[in-house]
Order: structure tokens, then C-alpha cells, then sequence
């Protein structure tokens, strides 16, 4: 089970971080202006577990087209009637390039994306905590078991995400559980559920991959060339993550690392050689314990 985010729908209302924060126990984390245009959290972290970005570019809209106030009322009415693909058609209509908006603007565009823990098929963080405090869980997902987590923040640097943090004045290592105690309940994350634009979905990889593919090729065909994939292919440095996005952009734009590999893919090679270099110590070692004991007779 996961994530598929669609950040063209994203509106940036950020009610999938007041329900995660809500349903989680998630403590407040500044509710301050960080000088990143509207975004008041900055990045994910043990006290920001759904990070909405807002990324204001000066370019071309390249086919997002703005909508009149009506017409965001249209789209945020569809969403509230529960229905995903009119409000995902809605938000991205075939323009060329340059079309200016009401104002008579032309070279400004906002991307929104609501970021999270990416939950990898190969967790570096389930490699390196020697607690086993990070467990799989049965729908795939990765979990910090916070009374089993002894503060080591060995998994901090292991996460080629920089998702994972230790919370001030707790010392253990908090992120985004993906509801795992509402899956358990056979319900849907609390983020997921609060989204009026369907932007987070959520449900088996398998069909929120094919869901995505769907949808990149439709934006393809309206005039949205940029748009792509992030993290939903198997054969990725990570493996694939159980969260992934459509992007309208390249991944740096929204903070996130272009190539990420597992950090600990190197550890059987090291294991190997640290092995090798202790057989060839303890070959000496013998080599020489032999030597002296033949001449001392």
C-alpha cells in the first residue's frame, strides 16, 4: 500500500498536514512565515510529517492555465462532490505557452507539491538501527517504534530523503507512519482523506502506478511536457518508494534529490571485504603464533 501524489491538483490548502497533525498527535512547528513564500514549515521533519511546498517560478505556464475566481469554485466544488477526474481535468487545460492571465501576466506559475516520507522498498534506515525499532509492516510500509527507538540517530544520515529527524528535548526518531493503527482499522491515511482535490491518493502500489501513468500521459497530451514521475519505478536507486508524485517540474525544484540511491547499498561489499581483512589478520596471526612456537623448540 501507498501514496500517489499529484501535485497538478495540488491547491495548497494544507489540510493534509492539520489532519496528519491531528489524527497523530504531531506537536505545532512554528506556524511562522519561513521567508519561503507561504510555506510556514520548510522541509519534513519529527514535528512535520506531510510538508506542503509552494514554489513560485518566474516562467512560462507551459499549459497550467490560471482559472478565474469562479473557476477555482467550480473545481473545489467538484472535488467536495467526491469526484477525482473532473477536478484533475479542471486544474490542467491545453494553453500555449505564454497565455496570459487575468492580470495580464505571463511569466508566473506556482507548483504546489505535499510532501512525506517516501517509505522505500530498500530502507537504508531499517539497515542501520540496531534496536529494530524501524520495522516493514505488513502493508509495506516503514515504522518507527518510538518505545523500542533508543535515540541513536544512526537512521538521521541513512535517509537519502533527509526525511527522518530526532525531536528537541525527546531525543528519538519521529516521521510519518502512514496511519499504520488506521490501516490497521481498514481505513485510508488521515491526509489522504482530508485532501478535497484527490491530490493524495492512496491504495496498492500496483494500481496507483498504472493510475499515474494514466495521468502523465493525458497531461502529455494537453500541452504539459514537464510534467514526470518521481520515485514510482521498481528499478530505482531506492527500489521504488511506496510514496511517489507526478511532478510538473525537475525533482530540485520541489527540494527533492534527483538520483537517490540507498545509502547503505555498499554495506555487503564492505561486510565482504571487512571479512576478507579479518581472515587474512587471523591467517597472520596463526602464520606467526606457528613461526614462534617452531622456534622455541
Amino acid at each position: 500500500m501507498g501514496f500517489f501524489t499529484d501535485t497538478s491538483v495540488c491547491i495548497g490548502c494544507k489540510a493534509c498536514e492539520v489532519a496528519c497533525k491531528e489524527w497523530n498527535l504531531v506537536p505545532e512547528d512554528g506556524l511562522e512565515l519561513t521567508a519561503m513564500s507561504y510555506d510556514n514549515t520548510g522541509s519534513l521533519g519529527a514535528s512535520t510529517w506531510r510538508h506542503v511546498a509552494f514554489v513560485e517560478q518566474n516562467k512560462p505556464l507551459g499549459g497550467q492555465q490560471a482559472h478565474q475566481p469562479h473557476e477555482d469554485l467550480d473545481v473545489l466544488a467538484l472535488a467536495a462532490q467526491g469526484s477525482a477526474t473532473p477536478v484533475a481535468d479542471a486544474a490542467i487545460t491545453p494553453t500555449t505557452p505564454g497565455t496570459p492571465t487575468p492580470d495580464g501576466r505571463t511569466e508566473l506559475r506556482w507548483l504546489m507539491a505535499s510532501d512525506v516520507c517516501k517509505h522505500c522498498t530498500h530502507a537504508a534506515c531499517l539497515d542501520v538501527c540496531p534496536t529494530g525499532a524501524l520495522f516493514r509492516t505488513e502493508f509495506g510500509t516503514v515504522v518507527v517504534q518510538q518505545d523500542v527507538c533508543n535515540g541513536c540517530g544512526y537512521c538521521v544520515p541513512a535517509c537519502p530523503y533527509g526525511v527522518i529527524e530526532q525531536r528537541e528535548g525527546d531525543g528519538r526518531a519521529w516521521k510519518c507512519t502512514l496511519c499504520y493503527d488506521r490501516l490497521g482499522a481498514g481505513q485510508e491515511p488521515a491526509c489522504a482523506k482530508a485532501c478535497p482535490t484527490d491530490s493524495i491518493q492512496f491504495g496498492p502500489l500496483d494500481e496507483l502506478r498504472e493510475r499515474a501513468a494514466e495521468r502523465l500521459a493525458r497531461l502529455h497530451e494537453t500541452g504539459v511536457p514537464d510534467a514526470r514521475l518521481y520515485g514510482a519505478d521498481p528499478d530505482d536507486g531506492v527500489g521504488g518508494n511506496g510514496a511517489f508524485f507526478l511532478l510538473l517540474d525537475e525533482p530540485e525544484v520541489y527540494g527533492l534529490p534527483p538520483d537517490p540511491q540507498v545509502t547503505t547499498r555498499d554495506l555487503p561489499r564492505m561486510w565482504r571485504h571487512a571479512g576478507a581483512a579479518a581472515l587474512t589478520l587471523l591467517g597472520g596471526v596463526a602464520a606467526v603464533c606457528t613461526l614462534t612456537h617452531r622456534r622455541s623448540r
